[in-house]
This record gives C-alpha cells, structure tokens and sequence, in this order.
C-alpha cells in the first residue's frame, strides 16, 4: 500500500476494522464473541503489537484491556503518553482457544491485516511485544530474551522488540528492562524521557 494522506487514516482504518470483522478465514471465527481490531490514534508515532486476543478482548472488543492490558497502559503513562496517543493491535483479531499460541495457519490468514494497519498509521516505531510477535516478524530463531531493546527494520519500519506484558506480571524482575527498552524509544522519537 503506498503511504496514504492523513486526512485519509480514519477512513481506511474504518473500512479495514470493516472487512476484518467479516473475516471467516480461519477456524477461530466459530469460537470469537468480538473481533479485536485495533485501538488509539492513526496519528501516532508509536504503534504496539501483541500476538492475539485473551478473554477480557475478546469480550471487550478491544486489545490489550485485561491485566496485561493494564499493566501496557501504566508502562504507555509512565512514557508521558496516553493510549489514545499511541495506536495498540495484535497480530490475530481473534481470540485462540485458552489463550493458546497463534497457529501458523492462523497468523498466515491473518497477517496482511496487520500489515495494512501498520501501512495506514505509518508509526515511526513499532514496539513488538513478546515471543510470538517477534517470531512472527523475524523468524522462528528469534529470542526475546537476546533481541529485545534492539532496533531492526522490517518492511521499512522501525523495530522494537520488548518483553510482553504478560510475562513481566509473572516476572516482574523484567519491568527494568522493558522501561529500559521505552526510554530507547522515547530518545529515538527525540521525546522527553521521565526522571523515574
């Protein structure tokens, strides 16, 4: 998709939120109660990318609202920011069974629509969140634990791998780093990094 006008960002975002929640490409649309789209601003600077739904999104119908959602939003305050001035979706739309991992089927029928997202807001930085999601863009050899706090490109993006919020509420040892890794990209968006 070549970069597109943005007066025009609502419109494409609410016409591929339309198309999406249509979806029937893989089996997880018989188990969905809603599916997750995306959330925030198509303006933003930064964009977060989980790998799928849990059960509070699923009912909510938006990403990141249960406890790790929680907890993303105290790590997006504690950056000045707010979640209405970033833009948060993952890379399924819809909910795997017990939380489960996304299946290769699942991500290879599901995909582009990310990628379509990430083409209309047109973020500076995108901050990938966990394992899955950096697997996802980078290869099944990549290491969260190794990789995190880097810069890479993809599809001429700007790339931030960092620790899902899911794993620092089991790790909590781990928030140094990830606000470690949120001070790299304040400084790289040339914003004020807090004191704390």
């Amino acid at each position: 998709m070549s970069a597109i006008l943005t007066e025009d960002k609502n419109y494409y975002l609410s016409k591929l939120s339309a198309k999406i929640k249509r979806c029937k490409r893989c089996q997880l649309h018989l188990s969905r109660n809603n599916v997750v789209v995306g959330d925030g601003s198509p303006y933003s600077r930064i964009m977060f990318i989980g790998e799928a739904p849990g059960a509070d999104e699923d009912i909510q119908g938006k990403p990141f609202v249960g406890k790790s959602g929680q907890l993303l939003t105290k790590i997006i305050n504690a950056m000045g920011l707010s979640r209405e001035e970033v833009y948060i979706a993952n890379i399924l739309k819809c909910r795997p069974p017990e939380n489960r991992d996304p299946n290769p089927h699942e991500i290879e029928n599901c995909i582009h629509n990310l990628f379509m997202q990430i083409d209309i807001v047109s973020p500076e930085i995108i901050v990938i969140l966990g394992r899955v999601a950096g697997m996802t863009f980078f290869g099944k050899d990549f290491s969260i634990t190794r990789q995190r706090g880097k810069f890479f490109q993809f599809r001429g993006f700007k790339v931030l791998a960092t620790f899902h919020p899911a794993y620092l509420l089991m790790n909590p040892s781990a928030k140094k780093l990830t606000w470690d890794d949120m001070k790299k990209v304040l400084r790289e968006l040339g914003l004020a990094v807090p004191s704390k």
